[in-house]
């Protein structure tokens, strides 16, 4: 009977093996691309922590460098900071056939009248377009830009793989026709961006000469994306390292404009074909000695949770286009500093907080520590 039981435990021993091997096996890939991608990534990232092999790899001639970024402007407002002293240049990365996302944000959170008439300061709002392919979208383009005077688009192919085209297209821009703008905030249209909040902590920022700022959501030891069926599929080709420089996510980011000055100087010596904008973003100011810094209200991923607690320190929140205005009435509301100016409010805030970002929860939006501060 024991020797039964032996050979019967045995067997299940290794039935249980070849099961968890088998499963292994089917997901291996899956495993190897999630797991010890970002075990050698953050291996990486923490034990060496230098990336100054990118100044020598990415580095090329002014000539074909200047092949990346040299592209004719169909559309242009070369005037649109003249004469003015601009606290906030907002460039935003929008698509051609995005026309209520950018009606949705002039009316809302890209108003430049609402910011200079109720917070006291010039912003300027411009959308940055490549080219949709399709006639009578160009021509409606032309049309919305006669009503407005706020689109800029020059003549490359408006795809997720020209994205980081259109990121020098923005810091050249930007170089070139408003050096003289306090900060510089590169954005998605699909963003809500609470003004009042960020005009306020700007403000303070300038009032201290800020040098090398650049804030945003921090990616830290993030390791290129290996599977082909992946929108962010980078080869070997392309990015041979197992880790990116640290860099901010895309959606929304705002730097000082010496930091413009020094992206702008290292895209003219660089290798633009890395089409992950945000992370040539991250190889740009690495070369430059700029490293970015986490701020805690601005989000990475998902919707924000709508609430009149987490309104009152508010950035950024991804993912908007039908609710903007309704978010932008809720979240400048008079309403919100009133509940979170008094001691009760505060510690309300508090709990609220704890809850909506503290607890398990299967999206990124806020950090915990963004309940205490």
């Amino acid at each position: 009977m024991n020797l039964r039981r032996i050979r019967k435990r045995q067997l299940m021993h290794l039935m249980t093996t070849c099961f968890i091997l088998s499963v292994v096996m089917v997901y291996w890939e899956q495993l190897d691309n999630n797991i010890v991608s970002y075990m050698k990534s953050f291996s990486y990232r923490y034990l060496f922590n230098s990336y100054n092999f990118l100044n020598t790899s990415f580095t090329v001639s002014r000539e074909e460098a200047e092949r990346f970024g040299s592209r004719h402007y169909l559309i242009n407002h070369k005037r649109k900071c003249t004469d003015v002293d601009v606290l906030l240049l907002l460039l935003v990365k929008s698509s051609p056939e995005n026309v209520e996302r950018r009606a949705g944000i002039r009316s809302t959170w890209g108003n430049e009248t609402y910011a200079f008439h109720e917070l006291g300061v010039h912003i300027r709002v411009l959308f940055m377009l490549g080219e949709s392919g399709h006639s009578q979208v160009e021509q409606d383009l032309m049309q919305e830009d006669w009503c407005h005077g706020d689109l800029i688009q020059q003549d490359f192919l408006d795809t997720f793989h020209n994205l980081t085209v259109k990121l020098l297209m923005q810091f050249r821009w930007a170089h070139a026709y408003c050096a003289h703008a306090r900060f510089f905030m590169s954005v998605d249209d699909d963003v809500f961006v609470h003004i009042p909040n960020l005009v306020h902590y700007l403000q303070e920022m300038a009032s201290k000469n800020v040098q090398d700022f650049w804030i945003g959501h921090v990616h830290k030891g993030s390791p290129p994306i290996r599977r082909k069926d992946s929108k962010y599929y980078v080869p070997y080709e392309m990015y041979q390292w197992s880790s990116y420089p640290d860099y901010t996510a895309g959606a929304g980011y705002v730097v000082s404009r010496n930091v413009v000055a020094k992206i702008y100087q290292a895209s003219l010596t660089l290798n633009a074909t890395l089409y992950i904008d945000d992370v040539f973003m991250g190889i740009c100011a690495n070369v430059m000695g700029v490293s970015p810094q986490e701020h805690i209200y601005f989000t990475g991923g998902e919707k924000v949770p709508y609430h009149i607690c987490v309104y009152d320190k508010m950035m950024t929140s991804h993912g908007h286009v039908k609710d903007m205005h309704y978010l932008w009435k809720e979240a400048t509301s008079p309403q919100v500093k009133q509940t979170t100016s008094w001691f009760l409010g505060r510690l309300y805030c508090t709990m609220v907080k704890i809850k909506l970002f503290c607890m398990p929860n299967p999206f990124t939006t806020y950090p915990c520590k963004a309940a205490f501060l």
